[in-house]
Protein backbone atom coordinates (compact mmCIF):
# COMPACT_ATOMS: atom_id res chain seq x y z
CA UNK A 1 0.00 0.00 0.00
CA UNK A 2 1.54 3.29 -1.10
CA UNK A 3 2.23 6.23 1.14
CA UNK A 4 -0.39 8.96 0.81
CA UNK A 5 0.97 12.17 -0.69
CA UNK A 6 0.79 15.24 1.49
CA UNK A 7 -2.18 17.39 0.46
CA UNK A 8 -1.42 19.83 -2.35
CA UNK A 9 -3.31 22.57 -0.55
CA UNK A 10 -1.62 23.88 2.57
CA UNK A 11 -3.99 26.47 3.96
CA UNK A 12 -1.38 27.71 6.37
CA UNK A 13 0.57 29.14 3.42
CA UNK A 14 -1.72 32.16 3.39
CA UNK A 15 -1.61 32.64 7.16
CA UNK A 16 2.13 32.95 7.58
CA UNK A 17 2.44 36.73 7.96
CA UNK A 18 0.33 39.77 8.67
CA UNK A 19 0.61 41.10 5.09
CA UNK A 20 -0.48 37.73 3.68
CA UNK A 21 -3.44 37.52 6.05
CA UNK A 22 -4.45 41.06 5.14
CA UNK A 23 -4.18 40.34 1.41
CA UNK A 24 -6.67 37.46 1.50
CA UNK A 25 -8.97 38.78 4.23
CA UNK A 26 -12.61 38.36 3.23
CA UNK A 27 -14.25 40.85 5.62
CA UNK A 28 -12.76 44.31 6.07
CA UNK A 29 -13.82 46.55 8.90
CA UNK A 30 -13.51 50.35 8.56
CA UNK A 31 -14.72 53.35 10.59
CA UNK A 32 -17.29 53.92 7.84
CA UNK A 33 -19.12 50.82 9.09
CA UNK A 34 -20.06 52.39 12.43
CA UNK A 35 -22.95 54.40 13.81
CA UNK A 36 -22.33 55.91 17.25
CA UNK A 37 -25.20 55.68 19.79
CA UNK A 38 -25.31 58.69 22.10
CA UNK A 39 -27.46 59.76 25.05
CA UNK A 40 -28.32 63.45 25.27
CA UNK A 41 -29.52 65.14 28.47
CA UNK A 42 -30.45 68.68 29.56
CA UNK A 43 -27.97 71.26 30.79
CA UNK A 44 -24.59 72.58 29.73
CA UNK A 45 -21.22 71.01 30.38
CA UNK A 46 -22.97 67.89 31.71
CA UNK A 47 -21.21 64.52 31.49
CA UNK A 48 -22.82 61.81 33.64
CA UNK A 49 -21.02 58.43 33.60
CA UNK A 50 -23.25 55.35 33.23
CA UNK A 51 -22.11 52.84 35.84
CA UNK A 52 -23.22 49.76 33.92
CA UNK A 53 -21.58 51.00 30.70
CA UNK A 54 -18.03 52.05 31.64
CA UNK A 55 -16.78 54.70 29.23
CA UNK A 56 -20.27 55.81 28.13
CA UNK A 57 -21.91 58.98 29.48
CA UNK A 58 -25.08 60.97 29.23
CA UNK A 59 -24.02 64.23 27.55
CA UNK A 60 -25.51 67.69 27.35
CA UNK A 61 -25.93 69.09 23.83
CA UNK A 62 -22.67 71.07 23.87
CA UNK A 63 -20.57 68.05 24.87
CA UNK A 64 -22.49 65.79 22.50
CA UNK A 65 -21.52 68.11 19.65
CA UNK A 66 -17.85 67.80 20.63
CA UNK A 67 -18.14 64.01 20.79
CA UNK A 68 -19.65 63.97 17.32
CA UNK A 69 -16.89 66.20 15.98
CA UNK A 70 -14.42 63.60 17.23
CA UNK A 71 -16.44 60.83 15.58
CA UNK A 72 -16.57 62.63 12.24
CA UNK A 73 -12.82 63.33 12.37
CA UNK A 74 -12.20 59.60 12.81
CA UNK A 75 -14.33 58.74 9.78
CA UNK A 76 -17.44 57.57 11.64
CA UNK A 77 -20.27 58.65 9.34
CA UNK A 78 -23.22 58.85 11.71
CA UNK A 79 -24.69 58.96 15.20
CA UNK A 80 -28.03 57.81 16.60
CA UNK A 81 -29.54 59.90 19.38
CA UNK A 82 -31.47 58.84 22.48
CA UNK A 83 -32.98 61.48 24.74
CA UNK A 84 -33.21 61.88 28.49
CA UNK A 85 -35.87 64.59 28.94
CA UNK A 86 -36.08 66.92 31.96
CA UNK A 87 -39.40 65.31 32.90
CA UNK A 88 -41.53 62.38 31.81
CA UNK A 89 -45.28 61.88 31.51
CA UNK A 90 -47.74 59.11 30.60
CA UNK A 91 -47.82 60.02 26.89
CA UNK A 92 -44.09 60.63 26.39
CA UNK A 93 -44.65 64.18 25.17
CA UNK A 94 -40.94 64.94 25.35
CA UNK A 95 -40.50 62.70 22.32
CA UNK A 96 -42.54 64.93 20.01
CA UNK A 97 -41.88 68.30 21.67
CA UNK A 98 -40.54 70.64 18.99
CA UNK A 99 -38.05 71.91 21.59
CA UNK A 100 -37.38 68.48 23.07
CA UNK A 101 -33.89 67.39 24.02
CA UNK A 102 -33.30 65.27 20.90
CA UNK A 103 -34.74 67.92 18.61
CA UNK A 104 -32.36 70.50 20.14
CA UNK A 105 -29.45 68.11 19.73
CA UNK A 106 -30.33 67.42 16.08
CA UNK A 107 -30.44 71.13 15.29
CA UNK A 108 -27.08 71.70 17.00
CA UNK A 109 -25.44 68.81 15.17
CA UNK A 110 -26.74 69.84 11.76
CA UNK A 111 -25.43 73.32 12.44
CA UNK A 112 -22.04 72.37 13.91
CA UNK A 113 -21.20 69.01 12.28
CA UNK A 114 -23.24 69.20 9.07
CA UNK A 115 -21.63 66.26 7.28
CA UNK A 116 -22.47 63.80 10.07
CA UNK A 117 -25.54 61.65 9.46
CA UNK A 118 -27.96 62.15 12.34
CA UNK A 119 -30.34 59.29 13.08
CA UNK A 120 -33.17 59.85 15.53
CA UNK A 121 -34.41 56.92 17.58
CA UNK A 122 -38.18 57.13 17.24
CA UNK A 123 -39.72 55.66 20.35
CA UNK A 124 -41.50 56.83 23.50
CA UNK A 125 -39.95 54.66 26.22
CA UNK A 126 -37.31 57.26 27.08
CA UNK A 127 -40.04 59.87 27.60
CA UNK A 128 -42.86 58.01 29.37
CA UNK A 129 -43.04 57.90 33.17
CA UNK A 130 -44.09 54.22 33.00
CA UNK A 131 -41.15 53.19 30.77
CA UNK A 132 -43.21 51.50 28.08
CA UNK A 133 -43.07 52.35 24.39
CA UNK A 134 -46.55 53.76 23.97
CA UNK A 135 -49.96 54.70 25.30
CA UNK A 136 -51.10 52.57 28.25
CA UNK A 137 -54.73 51.45 28.29
CA UNK A 138 -56.09 48.76 30.60
CA UNK A 139 -52.60 47.88 31.74
CA UNK A 140 -51.19 47.28 28.26
CA UNK A 141 -49.66 49.30 25.42
CA UNK A 142 -52.42 50.28 22.99
CA UNK A 143 -50.98 49.64 19.56
CA UNK A 144 -53.03 51.94 17.34
CA UNK A 145 -53.16 54.91 19.71
CA UNK A 146 -49.39 54.70 19.99
CA UNK A 147 -48.97 54.96 16.20
CA UNK A 148 -50.26 58.53 16.19
CA UNK A 149 -47.67 59.62 18.77
CA UNK A 150 -44.84 57.80 17.02
CA UNK A 151 -45.78 59.49 13.75
CA UNK A 152 -45.84 62.85 15.49
CA UNK A 153 -42.41 62.12 16.96
CA UNK A 154 -40.93 61.17 13.59
CA UNK A 155 -42.24 64.34 11.93
CA UNK A 156 -40.86 66.46 14.77
CA UNK A 157 -37.45 64.81 14.40
CA UNK A 158 -37.46 65.29 10.63
CA UNK A 159 -38.47 68.92 11.06
CA UNK A 160 -35.49 69.42 13.39
CA UNK A 161 -33.20 68.10 10.65
CA UNK A 162 -32.80 64.37 11.28
CA UNK A 163 -31.38 62.60 8.25
CA UNK A 164 -33.02 59.28 9.19
CA UNK A 165 -35.77 58.29 11.61
CA UNK A 166 -35.53 54.90 13.29
CA UNK A 167 -38.69 53.48 14.90
CA UNK A 168 -37.71 51.02 17.63
CA UNK A 169 -41.02 50.45 19.41
CA UNK A 170 -42.18 47.25 17.63
CA UNK A 171 -45.80 48.38 17.30
CA UNK A 172 -47.62 46.72 14.40
CA UNK A 173 -48.07 49.09 11.46
CA UNK A 174 -45.69 51.74 12.73
CA UNK A 175 -43.57 51.98 9.57
CA UNK A 176 -46.61 52.58 7.37
CA UNK A 177 -48.04 55.16 9.76
CA UNK A 178 -44.73 57.02 10.02
CA UNK A 179 -44.17 56.92 6.24
CA UNK A 180 -47.61 58.41 5.63
CA UNK A 181 -47.06 61.13 8.25
CA UNK A 182 -43.63 62.06 6.90
CA UNK A 183 -44.92 62.25 3.35
CA UNK A 184 -47.92 64.36 4.35
CA UNK A 185 -45.61 66.77 6.20
CA UNK A 186 -43.34 67.16 3.16
CA UNK A 187 -40.54 64.85 4.29
CA UNK A 188 -40.81 62.32 1.47
CA UNK A 189 -37.01 62.13 1.24
CA UNK A 190 -36.39 61.19 4.88
CA UNK A 191 -35.61 57.45 5.05
CA UNK A 192 -36.92 55.06 7.69
CA UNK A 193 -34.50 52.70 9.41
CA UNK A 194 -36.79 50.15 10.99
CA UNK A 195 -35.81 48.11 14.02
CA UNK A 196 -37.52 45.33 12.11
CA UNK A 197 -36.30 42.43 14.24
CA UNK A 198 -36.02 43.68 17.81
CA UNK A 199 -36.02 40.94 20.41
CA UNK A 200 -37.23 41.09 24.02
CA UNK A 201 -33.66 40.61 25.11
CA UNK A 202 -31.96 40.49 28.49
CA UNK A 203 -29.07 42.40 26.94
CA UNK A 204 -30.80 45.81 27.16
CA UNK A 205 -30.35 46.32 30.91
CA UNK A 206 -27.50 48.87 30.85
CA UNK A 207 -29.31 50.94 28.20
CA UNK A 208 -32.31 51.22 30.50
CA UNK A 209 -29.98 52.53 33.21
CA UNK A 210 -28.65 55.14 30.79
CA UNK A 211 -32.04 56.22 29.44
CA UNK A 212 -33.87 55.74 32.76
CA UNK A 213 -36.43 53.77 30.76
CA UNK A 214 -36.96 50.51 32.64
CA UNK A 215 -40.67 49.55 32.60
CA UNK A 216 -42.37 50.48 35.88
CA UNK A 217 -44.65 47.45 35.58
CA UNK A 218 -44.60 44.27 33.53
CA UNK A 219 -42.16 43.91 30.65
CA UNK A 220 -41.97 44.40 26.89
CA UNK A 221 -42.48 40.80 25.84
CA UNK A 222 -45.95 41.66 24.54
CA UNK A 223 -44.50 43.72 21.71
CA UNK A 224 -40.80 42.85 21.32
CA UNK A 225 -39.97 39.48 19.79
CA UNK A 226 -39.48 36.15 21.55
CA UNK A 227 -35.73 35.28 21.43
CA UNK A 228 -36.65 31.71 20.46
CA UNK A 229 -38.20 32.74 17.13
CA UNK A 230 -36.41 33.01 13.81
CA UNK A 231 -39.11 32.66 11.13
CA UNK A 232 -41.17 35.32 12.88
CA UNK A 233 -38.31 37.77 12.37
CA UNK A 234 -38.50 37.23 8.62
CA UNK A 235 -42.23 37.95 8.69
CA UNK A 236 -41.67 41.12 10.74
CA UNK A 237 -38.98 42.34 8.35
CA UNK A 238 -41.09 41.62 5.29
CA UNK A 239 -44.03 43.51 6.78
CA UNK A 240 -41.88 46.57 7.50
CA UNK A 241 -40.44 46.53 3.98
CA UNK A 242 -43.95 46.31 2.54
CA UNK A 243 -44.91 49.34 4.65
CA UNK A 244 -42.02 51.39 3.29
CA UNK A 245 -38.90 50.73 5.39
CA UNK A 246 -35.78 51.82 3.52
CA UNK A 247 -33.32 50.05 5.82
CA UNK A 248 -33.68 47.37 8.46
CA UNK A 249 -31.99 46.66 11.77
CA UNK A 250 -31.47 43.51 13.82
CA UNK A 251 -31.15 43.98 17.58
CA UNK A 252 -29.20 42.64 19.49
CA UNK A 253 -26.31 41.70 17.20
CA UNK A 254 -23.98 38.89 18.32
CA UNK A 255 -26.65 36.62 19.87
CA UNK A 256 -28.74 36.95 16.67
CA UNK A 257 -26.18 36.56 13.88
CA UNK A 258 -28.33 33.83 12.29
CA UNK A 259 -31.21 36.29 11.95
CA UNK A 260 -28.89 38.97 10.57
CA UNK A 261 -27.44 36.57 7.99
CA UNK A 262 -30.80 35.37 6.72
CA UNK A 263 -32.29 38.87 6.66
CA UNK A 264 -29.50 40.09 4.41
CA UNK A 265 -29.71 37.05 2.14
CA UNK A 266 -33.50 37.11 1.95
CA UNK A 267 -34.23 40.81 1.48
CA UNK A 268 -31.04 42.50 0.29
CA UNK A 269 -31.95 45.87 1.80
CA UNK A 270 -29.29 47.94 3.58
CA UNK A 271 -29.11 46.02 6.85
CA UNK A 272 -27.72 47.12 10.18
CA UNK A 273 -27.13 45.44 13.51
CA UNK A 274 -27.04 46.98 16.98
CA UNK A 275 -24.27 45.80 19.30
CA UNK A 276 -26.39 46.63 22.32
CA UNK A 277 -25.52 47.85 25.79
CA UNK A 278 -25.35 44.40 27.34
CA UNK A 279 -22.92 43.19 24.68
CA UNK A 280 -20.77 46.25 25.33
CA UNK A 281 -20.97 45.84 29.12
CA UNK A 282 -19.93 42.18 28.94
CA UNK A 283 -16.86 42.99 26.87
CA UNK A 284 -15.97 45.90 29.14
CA UNK A 285 -16.26 43.73 32.24
CA UNK A 286 -14.24 40.87 30.76
CA UNK A 287 -11.46 43.13 29.53
CA UNK A 288 -11.36 45.10 32.79
CA UNK A 289 -10.77 41.83 34.62
CA UNK A 290 -8.02 40.81 32.23
CA UNK A 291 -10.03 37.87 30.90
CA UNK A 292 -9.97 39.22 27.33
CA UNK A 293 -7.61 41.46 25.40
CA UNK A 294 -9.64 44.62 24.82
CA UNK A 295 -8.62 45.68 21.34
CA UNK A 296 -8.67 42.20 19.82
CA UNK A 297 -12.04 41.37 21.39
CA UNK A 298 -13.62 44.61 20.19
CA UNK A 299 -12.45 44.25 16.60
CA UNK A 300 -13.23 40.54 16.45
CA UNK A 301 -16.79 41.04 17.67
CA UNK A 302 -17.42 43.85 15.19
CA UNK A 303 -15.85 41.91 12.32
CA UNK A 304 -18.10 38.94 13.05
CA UNK A 305 -21.18 41.17 12.94
CA UNK A 306 -20.11 42.58 9.59
CA UNK A 307 -19.23 39.11 8.26
CA UNK A 308 -22.76 37.93 9.08
CA UNK A 309 -24.21 40.59 6.78
CA UNK A 310 -24.32 43.97 8.52
CA UNK A 311 -23.80 46.92 6.19
CA UNK A 312 -23.46 49.13 9.27
CA UNK A 313 -23.13 48.53 13.00
CA UNK A 314 -24.52 50.59 15.84
CA UNK A 315 -21.84 50.29 18.51
CA UNK A 316 -20.70 52.10 21.63
CA UNK A 317 -17.18 51.15 20.54
CA UNK A 318 -17.41 53.35 17.42
CA UNK A 319 -14.68 55.79 18.47
CA UNK A 320 -12.48 53.15 20.11
CA UNK A 321 -12.66 50.87 17.09
CA UNK A 322 -12.16 53.76 14.64
CA UNK A 323 -8.95 54.71 16.44
CA UNK A 324 -7.73 51.12 16.28
CA UNK A 325 -8.42 51.01 12.55
CA UNK A 326 -6.83 54.38 11.78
Amino acid sequence: MGVLAFPVHRYRRLRGSAPLRALVRETRLTPADFVYPLFVCPGEGVRVPIDSMPGVCNLSVDLLVEECRNAAALGVPGAILFGIPPRKDPLGSGGYDERGIVQEAIRALKREVPKLLVIADTCLCEYTDHGHCGVIEDGDVHNDKTLALLSRTAVSQARAGADIVAPSDMMDGRVGAIRAALDEAGFESVPILSYAAKYASSFYGPFRDAAQSAPQFGDRKGYQMDPANHREAMREIRADIDEGADMILVKPALPYLDVLWEAKQEFGLPTGAYQVSGEYAMLQAATANGWLETDRAVLESLTCIKRAGADFILTYYALHAARLLA
